[in-house]
């Protein structure tokens, strides 16, 4: 497959806001009196947001995706999902999109996504992406296993929580919001940003920054109990983007045709002469001329 050579070239879905959100969660947990931890994604696609999120990873810190890709489905619900969704989908096509800005692979767990609360060490993750299976007992799989990996204090992003094509996740999300069990922090139009700790801190600190953003609208709301922050774009601005380690060379335009020098009008006389009268009377006009400038 072609190697990307810009960040827009790479296949996936990731608005502007989120990306402006996912800016501020790393940024602020990347802080020297915050606690380091390791960043997790379950269900890459073709690398978009795991492109973005390699950029935030700090010294002694692991980044861990896992997604099916080209594996096989472990159930025929998810067998027919992957095949009407993801067709085109392979692990070779995420790595080759990786490394086109990221010196060096994540960890990958090519397997159902149930496998990472045995393949990630328990209570390590500072920030967990969950965009994986769209079906409600894989995504309520995917709730609990990123409970079991959540460090203290960890923000963990549901995609498609509202999306009427998924209402799968919108049952298993909302579900663990109702119980108590997950607790909101944000929404946007397209991820809910929630933790299993304490929300308060992140929100407070989140309404003072969105109060000094024009390119974002907000507001707060009360939900099962609990408030939410939602957000909009407003002609988000982005944030840096990653860059290409090896950018496409410039495309060098051809030179422009330079005229040359214009023809003398007697020589060009003479040929048109030559090439379209009969002879004689070209050579009648030619000895008039001379008679005339004698």
């Amino acid at each position: 497959m072609p190697v990307p050579s810009t960040y827009s070239q790479v296949k996936g879905w990731f608005s502007v806001c989120d990306q402006v959100l996912f800016d501020w969660f790393l940024t602020r947990g990347n802080r020297a009196e915050e606690k380091a931890g390791d960043l997790l994604e379950l269900g890459a696609y073709m690398g978009k947001s795991a492109i973005f999120l390699g950029g935030y990873l700090q010294e002694g810190e692991e980044f861990t995706v896992c997604d099916l890709f080209d594996s096989p489905a472990p159930d025929d619900s998810n067998l027919a999902e992957m095949q009407g969704s993801y067709p085109t989908l392979t692990r070779r096509g995420f790595e080759t999109n990786y490394l086109a800005f990221r010196e060096e692979l994540p960890t990958v767990i090519q397997a159902p996504t149930f496998v990472v609360a045995d393949q990630v060490r328990p209570a390590s993750c500072r920030f967990i992406h969950v965009d994986a299976s769209h079906l409600y007992e894989h995504v309520a799989q995917d709730i609990e296993s990123s409970r079991l990996v959540a460090a203290p204090g960890a923000v963990v992003v549901f995609d498609d929580y509202r999306a009427a094509h998924c209402p799968g996740v919108a049952a298993a999300v909302w579900g663990a919001v109702a119980t108590g069990e997950l607790h909101l922090i944000c929404v946007s139009a397209s991820k809910l940003y929630a933790t299993w700790d304490d929300p308060a801190p992140w929100q407070a600190e989140l309404l003072t920054w969105l109060e000094g953003r024009t390119d974002l609208w907000h507001g707060v709301d009360l939900v099962a109990g609990q408030t939410l922050v939602r957000i909009g774009d407003e002609g988000a601005v982005p944030p840096a983007l990653p860059e290409p380690l090896h950018p496409a060379a410039p495309s060098v335009a051809a030179p422009a045709h330079l005229p040359g020098p214009r023809p003398r009008i007697g020589t060009t006389w003479r040929r048109l002469a030559k090439d379209l009268l009969p002879p004689v009377l070209t050579r009648a006009i030619v000895a008039w001329r001379r008679r005339r400038r004698g």
